[in-house]
């Protein structure tokens, strides 16, 4: 049973704002960067020909386990739609600066600059999309894992819900930018194996990095396996607060 006096709430609500922050950052990022394409030799095992929007996302999803195992479910939701908002948000900012008619000494003219942003729209849509699948079946299927294994096995649960929710993330934004006609069609299947792929490569190596964050937060919280932080009621007194996970 987790003891979470007002000092220790107010450090794990600083600390989830601090990861929700690089939540949202990595997101709005990732739609901002999507154009640019690399490849990239693994070891001469396979060539991946991937987005560089492609880069920043994995690290939501090793978040939202982060948050999902330590906070909960209800608070790995609340993640995720707060990313809908900022994405939206920066596609509103995106549009009022690209209506806005550049000076003729400006370094980024109208011309460059909509050619860099101009498929945003379309990104952000497909993004949120897929963002919205995936994510929501990222979150269940890692909760569905932790009650089977009864909160072990933090590994398979990370990993299990990565990759099935990373592989409709990646169908559903690709299949939408093929519709849009902003990726030829032509060049679908490959993206769909080089991003799902690399996603699940990253999803395998952010393991370490889950287990190191779990534990530090166990530790400073005075957590148990599989129990999870609650603070959801304001505390007035120096009474301890607790909840059974």
């Amino acid at each position: 049973m987790a003891q979470l006096y007002i000092k220790d709430r107010l450090a794990a609500q600083r600390i989830y704002l601090i990861l929700g922050a690089l939540f949202i950052a990595s997101l709005v990022v990732s739609n901002l960067i999507f154009q640019k394409f690399f490849s990239w030799d693994f070891f001469g095992i396979y060539t991946f020909e991937i987005s560089v929007g492609i880069l920043p996302y994995p690290i939501t999803f090793l978040i939202t386990d982060i948050i999902s195992e330590v906070y909960g479910k209800k608070k790995a939701n609340e993640i995720v739609t707060a990313g809908i908002f900022a994405s939206l948000f920066s596609l509103l900012i995106i549009y009022a600066a690209n209506g806005v008619p550049a000076t003729n000494w400006s370094p980024v003219g109208n011309e460059l600059f909509s050619k860099v942003f101009g498929a945003t729209a379309i990104a952000v849509f497909a993004s949120m999309v897929a963002y919205l699948l995936a994510q929501y079946i990222d979150i269940q299927l890692f909760h569905f894992w932790k009650r089977l294994t009864k909160g072990r096995h933090l590994w398979l649960r990370n990993n299990f819900s990565t990759f099935l929710s990373q592989f409709v993330d990646t169908f559903s934004v690709l299949f939408l930018l093929c519709s849009f006609n902003k990726i030829a069609w032509e060049q679908f299947g490959a993206l769909l194996l080089s991003g799902f792929l690399f996603k699940v490569l990253v999803a395998a190596l952010d393991t370490p990095f889950l287990y190191a964050a779990v534990f530090g937060l166990r530790r400073r919280f005075n957590l148990e396996q599989g129990e999870e932080l609650y603070f959801e009621e304001e505390i007035l007194t120096g009474e301890p607060e607790t909840r059974e996970a």
